[in-house]
């Protein structure tokens, strides 16, 4: 029997696709595949972890390791900040308008793949020389597959944030929500800016870089911003 989407405790999961996000989406629909969040994301902390410290041993590349450890820790606390947002914004008893905002126009996607390609031009064809102290003039192509791959997680996990601090402030605009729900709405947005300030521990791997540690450091501002006006926007709900 349908339950209309309702979260599921012991899976972790909403059964309506219509109503998540890509990557909830992907883990839930995957034939046979019934794990609970905390496993998802172990599992994703596992992988890449382990192909970070196999390869950067197996290579030599020790300068590596750490920056990739990094990379891996952020993406893995944007897939648990992805699930919570999620849930929390499903929560809330906001028109249909704004979910399928927030979710059905799968923005989050287009926004990721934008920056994941602007970062590939910017590595491979504007400056390389982060990639050099990293992994040498002529990383081996495990390495080069492995980090874009994390890479491109991270990029997809930044425009999940940027996109919720968007519709966050669409919803601030023209929702009308009870004190309770406006409550919840503001928690919501504050863990959002939280996660985008989680991300300026990548910024000491871009001290050399100008134009990465500007577009990361100027990400986590743009987020702070957009959410707190959504913040002090909802906040009138709670005079009420």
């Amino acid at each position: 029997m349908s339950d209309g989407g309702v979260d599921h405790p012991g899976r972790g999961r909403p059964t309506e696709f219509g109503q998540t996000w890509v990557y909830e989406s992907l883990v839930g629909g995957i034939p046979g595949l019934d794990i609970s969040r905390t496993a998802a994301v172990a599992i994703q902390i596992a992988i890449f972890q382990t192909g970070v410290l196999v390869l950067g041993v197996y290579y030599g590349l020790t300068n590596a390791i750490l920056a990739g450890t990094v990379a891996v820790l952020v993406a893995a606390a944007g897939s648990v900040e992805m699930h919570r947002l999620g849930e929390g914004n499903r929560r809330l008893s906001t028109p249909p308008a704004h979910k399928r905002l927030l979710f059905g126009s799968s923005i989050e996607i287009v926004l990721g793949v934008l920056a994941f390609i602007a970062l590939v031009t910017y590595l491979f064809v504007w400056d390389g020389t982060l990639l050099d102290r990293l992994f040498g003039v002529d990383p081996p192509i495990a390495v080069v597959y492995l980090s874009l791959l994390v890479l491109w997680d991270l990029c997809y996990r930044i425009g999940t944030s940027w996109w919720s601090a968007v519709v966050a402030l669409w919803r601030a605009v023209h929702v009308d929500l009870s004190p309770a729900d406006a409550a919840s709405a503001r928690r919501i947005d504050a863990e959002n800016i939280g996660f985008s300030v989680l991300q300026l521990v990548l910024v000491p791997f871009l001290l050399n870089d100008l134009l990465l540690l500007g577009a990361v450091v100027g990400h986590v501002l743009a987020v702070a911003l957009v959410c707190s006006a959504a913040i002090l926007l909802t906040g009138r709900h709670l005079d009420g």
